[in-house]
């Protein structure tokens, strides 16, 4: 799913003028990367608000179009009010489609519930990671990755260089030579 946030230049700045916006419905933002100036922008808070419950919108590649021109960003950050349903501030990185970029994306644990460690064997699945560090080109960034637990037995343990990753999608820690655990099963029948 493909996110287009509507935006504008934002020309008063500080704590004031961002007050102001907010109490007017607004969200101030901050847009900075790709060798350009940062620009202070505002948009509409509620379509932000629900977008920040999808998953894909923390993840993904998202377009925000400032006063009609499209940029390709990344959600960097945010800020929520401590106790109202408020965002205060985001920041989003532009950019380069043309080249691979960074970014943590979320574990989803698949088939554990059907797997023999669980359903023969009596172990409890621990899940040591819930995101991931992957590197790829912004087009080919997975929302999530996908952790088939279906075939683990007690005892056993899922690594990173078990996961089955999207074409283009490389995982950081794997590059430097870590191949850390994702999840393991460990029960009664473990300590047989």
């Amino acid at each position: 799913m493909s996110y287009e946030l509507i935006a504008a230049k934002r020309e008063q700045l500080g704590t004031g003028a961002s007050r102001r916006l907010r109490n007017a419905g607004k969200l101030p933002a901050v847009v900075y990367g790709a060798n350009t100036e940062a620009v202070s922008v505002v948009l509409e808070h509620n379509p932000v608000y629900y977008a920040l419950k999808e998953e894909g919108f923390h993840t993904g590649i998202l377009s925000l179009v400032i006063d009609g021109e499209k940029q390709p960003v990344l959600l960097r950050d945010y800020q929520m009010h401590p106790y109202k349903q408020l965002v205060l501030h985001m920041d989003f990185q532009r950019v380069n489609l043309n080249e691979k970029m960074h970014v943590k994306v979320p574990l989803h644990f698949v088939g554990a519930e059907v797997s023999e460690a669980v359903k023969l064997q009596g172990a409890k699945i621990s899940h040591v990671l819930n995101e991931v560090d992957v590197r790829a080109l912004p087009a080919q960034l997975p929302a999530f990755i996908e952790v088939d637990l279906s075939g683990i037995k007690a005892g056993q343990t899922v690594h990173l260089s078990d996961l089955k990753l999207p074409e283009g999608v490389e995982i950081t820690a794997l590059m430097r030579g870590g191949d850390q655990a994702v999840a393991s099963a460990s029960g009664a029948a473990a300590a047989e």
